[in-house]
């Protein structure tokens, strides 16, 4: 019972040991495996793809081959668009957003636009006739004009500066619209609302310095009250100086008639040449005679 463990642990590790000649045939194999794997690498292609599944194993081998670590580590994944792909992507959504705003944006000025000439026509403004003398004596009342855009200013000759300032003001208007192809000429038209000083010639001299379309109306008091009163327009004589000279107080203000001869607009001091061109171009683009 006492007797040496030790010899009996040997004993048993000896015989779990394989033998020598079970390991000479291991030993052969490792020693050729070198080998082994030089012929495969020198196996060529040609021989791959005689042997089933060759074509697809020398395809893949040759993509491998092109591949970097990182790409052929993700082997199976989906790649995403790339940032040509992305950026081209993100500018078409941007320019479609912006067309639909500009779009939303023309459309509420348009039902803007529509709904202020709907309230001015309920107004009443320049509904009525007028009959008038042009600056070269013929007879003129507002038939003349049907047909046509017309931009009508009330002042007068002895106006020291707010009349020929706003004269200035609607011939530029004039003068942009006539360089836009396409679009009709608008007839400018200067009334006076101090008949008794301005009468054909004073209104002839007068009208030269601004734009041979241009066309002076004088009449008679009542034939101006009249067109006056037709057009909302307020005006009053002041006193008289030592050379009998005196300012009339009147209204400031450049109406727009459509083709129909009916009031569709107004601009103030405020409003630019500009901006009187671009809302005088909007009115053309949405006009729908009413008389046919």
């Amino acid at each position: 019972m006492g007797g040496d463990p030790g010899g009996q642990g040997t004993f048993r590790l000896l015989t779990c040991l394989p033998s020598s000649r079970s390991i000479r045939p291991v030993l052969l194999l490792l020693a050729q495996l070198p080998r082994a794997q030089h012929g495969l690498s020198q196996l060529k292609a040609s021989s791959l793809l005689k042997t089933p599944g060759g074509e697809a194993l020398h395809v893949r081998c040759r993509l491998l081959s092109r591949q970097g670590p990182a790409e052929t580590g993700r082997q199976g994944q989906p790649r995403g668009p790339g940032l040509r792909t992305r950026l081209l992507i993100t500018a078409l959504f941007g320019v479609g957003l912006g067309g639909a705003w500009l779009a939303m944006r023309a459309e509420k000025e348009r039902q803007q636009q529509q709904r202020r000439t709907e309230a001015l026509r309920q107004a009443s403004v320049g509904q009525g006739d007028f009959s008038l003398l042009d600056h070269q004596g013929q007879a003129r009342c507002k038939a003349d004009f049907r047909g046509q855009w017309v931009l009508l200013y009330f002042g007068f000759t002895h106006c020291p500066d707010i009349c020929p300032d706003e004269l200035e003001k609607l011939v530029q208007v004039v003068r942009q619209l006539e360089a836009q192809p396409g679009l009709p000429l608008v007839q400018p038209i200067f009334i006076t609302v101090d008949p008794a000083r301005d009468d054909v010639a004073a209104m002839a001299r007068y009208v030269q310095d601004f734009h041979p379309r241009l066309l002076g109306l004088t009449g008679s008091a009542e034939q101006v009250a009249q067109v006056s009163r037709s057009y909302r327009v307020y005006y009053s004589a002041g006193p008289k100086d030592a050379d009998q000279d005196y300012i009339v107080d009147h209204s400031i203000a450049i109406y727009l008639l459509n083709p129909d001869g009916l009031f569709t607009d107004y601009y103030g001091r405020a409003r630019s040449a500009e901006q009187i061109a671009d809302s005088v171009q909007r009115h053309m683009a949405a006009f729908r005679s009413v008389l046919h």
